[in-house]
């Protein structure tokens, strides 16, 4: 066992992802699993990227790099849609890290507690789950999603896609059918920080613990966690927060 730490959304924002790898990096017991979108919208992309090629060159072991809808494009999953697109080094960086499978759809982890948790960028919605066979392990869950099934990577209530509120919670909780693991995801998240208004219904607010300074949600559907890590850097970066740490816990996929 080590300890896995999940880094959310980091959104061109090098600095705020700099401040935080002296920490992951200098630990061999830790395994950094990252939850895509490393570029647009903040001000510096080719330096996120930048840092990551080299943990990807450094530690390919100790770091696990999902794939986000920001980088959809770069891997022929999606049509161009972020307004400036990246430099055609950077752009290819991407698509290469996706042709070597450096860069993948899912992880599984086994917390310290022996629960079984589901690494997503956007989250398996219950659709989701119904068209990959509805497996009833995290680890099962990872693995038929690192097959990229096409469809579901393209759906916008897909595991890159999907809206955490609406798609995501609200799907699992009003349901019949039981989440069989808990989820991390990044991507959206219930709440505004900066405002600290919420961004979902009440149910959804009276099964939900916030910790604003890391920029974590916990939401309990049906005894199942779904932790949302997204920090919503912004354009500059958020002034506070931290990636998700679990101690003595096991990387499964």
């Amino acid at each position: 066992m080590s300890t896995v730490v999940i880094v959310g959304d980091v959104g061109g924002c090098a600095d705020q992802l700099a401040a935080v790898l002296p920490a992951l990096t200098e630990d061999p017991e830790i395994t950094v699993i990252q939850v895509g979108d490393l570029v647009d919208r903040g001000p510096d992309s080719a330096g996120v990227l930048k840092l990551v090629a080299e943990r990807l060159h450094a530690a390919p072991a100790r770091w696990i790099q999902l794939i986000g809808n920001h980088e959809a494009p770069y891997a022929g999953l999606s049509a161009p849609f972020w307004p400036d697109p990246l430099a055609d080094a950077d752009a290819g960086l991407i698509a290469g890290w996706w042709l070597r499978d450096r860069m993948r759809v899912a992880a599984a982890v086994r917390t310290a507690q022996g629960d079984d948790l589901l690494v997503t960028h956007a989250g398996l919605t219950v659709e989701s789950w119904r068209a990959l066979g509805e497996p009833v392990t995290a680890s099962t869950a990872a693995e038929l999603l690192n097959t990229r099934p096409d469809d579901l990577l393209r759906s916008l209530r897909g595991p890159l896609w999907a809206e955490s509120g609406p798609d995501l919670y609200h799907g699992w909780l009003t349901g019949t059918d039981f989440p069989p693991f808990g989820q991390v995801h990044g991507h959206d998240t219930i709440v505004d920080f900066t405002s600290g208004e919420w961004r979902c219904a009440e149910r959804l607010r009276q099964r939900t613990t916030v910790d604003r300074d890391a920029r974590h949600t916990t939401t309990m559907i049906k005894r199942m966690p779904f932790i949302g890590v997204d920090p919503r850097h912004g354009t500059a970066g958020a002034p506070a927060w931290s990636p998700l740490y679990l101690r003595n816990a096991t990387v499964l996929v």
